[in-house]
């Protein structure tokens, strides 16, 4: 058994879910202080944030990912216990296993190879970790950032271990993503009875109408590197609980992904003049705004894809699409910033699983880069 699946194994075994880091962050720690890496807790409320670095001078690349997991769902649902960090027919299994504690194990085990074979090498390494990822994404990767940048360390290169792969290891690479933008709309109306609905004013009949234009709504084309603007709905709430009564209000949570062609300015905008169209009485409660980022073609874009070629023999298609990750708050600071990891298939889904193997050529890739850009 290789050295990365023992420890994305012993990742797994801790069922680290947000924000609860589960001593993980500690675990990767005593692995790399071996090499020279240097531990520095950054801790926000319940959420662990570790810089280890290894050297004092830039240039300063930065491998970056998450510790916290989301949660199992139905245990019994599972083939395998999720915490088991069982191997089958060559298969990882467990939650965590390609979101993203396989590629945390990957990047340990490539800086172990990297420094033992260039102990002298120029520039600096280090790795941030959070345990907020997953959750609110408030007190984690934000947090390290706003505290690096204020005592001027800056990042060159960042590699986010999110899986990207979609049929083999490697066939995908993020160089960029688009914006979050989210919130929790509440409509209110008055209350009344079913039977008297002139005395009352219907807050759900409102909110329907507001998320069916929503919904409807053309909000841009995407560009040649953005797919376009999404707009969903997560969840909606409303009702006494009584099938006689009109409720006093109802709620929706929503979320845009949206392509820099369109501002966050703009279709907060867009919203709430929707909602004035179909409501007398409304608030939008804005969650926090994740900015689109693009790395364009340079020094790590190559690195990553001339290592993938080496390695896997085959070079990988960009890509934007997707979730949010914590790139977004990376990237502002003046770093390229690339994400690469496993198959991404079974994330967040009852049976996450990786294949084994994947991660041993994962590490063999996060070293070739490391190869390329430390020179």
């Amino acid at each position: 058994m290789s050295d990365t699946l023992k420890i994305a194994q012993a990742l797994i075994r801790r069922p680290s879910v947000t924000p609860d880091d589960q001593a993980c962050q500690d675990l990767i720690a005593e692995q790399l202080l071996p090499h020279g890496f240097t531990p520095e807790s950054m801790n926000y409320g319940e959420v662990r944030n570790l810089w280890l670095r290894r050297g004092t001078q830039g240039p300063l690349f930065v491998f970056a990912g998450h510790t916290d997991v989301v949660p199992t769902g139905p245990e019994e649902q599972w083939a395998y216990p999720p915490f088991s960090g069982d191997v089958i027919d060559g298969m990882l299994h467990g939650r965590g296993a390609a979101d993203m504690k396989g590629s945390l194990a990957a990047m340990v085990t490539a800086c172990q190879r990297f420094v033992q074979a260039h102990p002298n090498h120029p520039g600096s390494i280090a790795l941030l970790l959070t345990s907020d990822e997953e959750g609110p994404a408030v007190d984690g990767t934000v947090r390290v950032i706003d505290a690096l940048s204020a005592r001027n360390e800056m990042i060159d290169w960042c590699v986010v271990g999110e899986p990207t792969s979609s049929e083999r290891l490697g066939d995908t690479v993020k160089n960029g993503r688009r914006g979050s933008l989210g919130g929790t709309l509440t409509v209110r109306g008055i209350q009344g009875h079913v039977a008297y609905p002139h005395l009352a004013d219907n807050p759900i009949h409102r909110l329907s109408r507001i998320v069916s234009e929503l919904c409807a709504t053309h909000w841009d084309d995407g560009n040649e590197y953005f797919p376009a603007t999404t707009f969903q709905v997560s969840n909606i709430e409303g009702g006494t609980g009584a099938t006689n009564v009109v409720p006093g209000d109802a709620q929706a949570k929503f979320n845009l992904r949206f392509c820099p062609d369109s501002s966050a300015s703009s279709l907060e905008e867009r919203i709430e003049s929707a909602c004035k169209r179909h409501a007398d009485s409304f608030q939008i409660d804005w969650s926090p705004l994740g900015l689109p980022y693009q790395t364009l073609p340079g020094s790590l874009l190559s690195a990553v894809e001339d290592s993938l070629k080496e390695i896997t023999g085959h070079p990988p298609r960009l890509s934007t699409d997707g979730g949010t990750s914590d790139g977004r708050f990376i990237a502002p600071t003046g770093a390229q910033v690339v994400e690469l990891g496993p198959l991404n298939r079974t994330i967040h889904q009852v049976d996450e699983v990786v294949n084994a193997d994947d991660l041993d050529t994962l590490s063999d890739v996060y070293e070739k880069v490391l190869d390329r850009i430390l020179k």
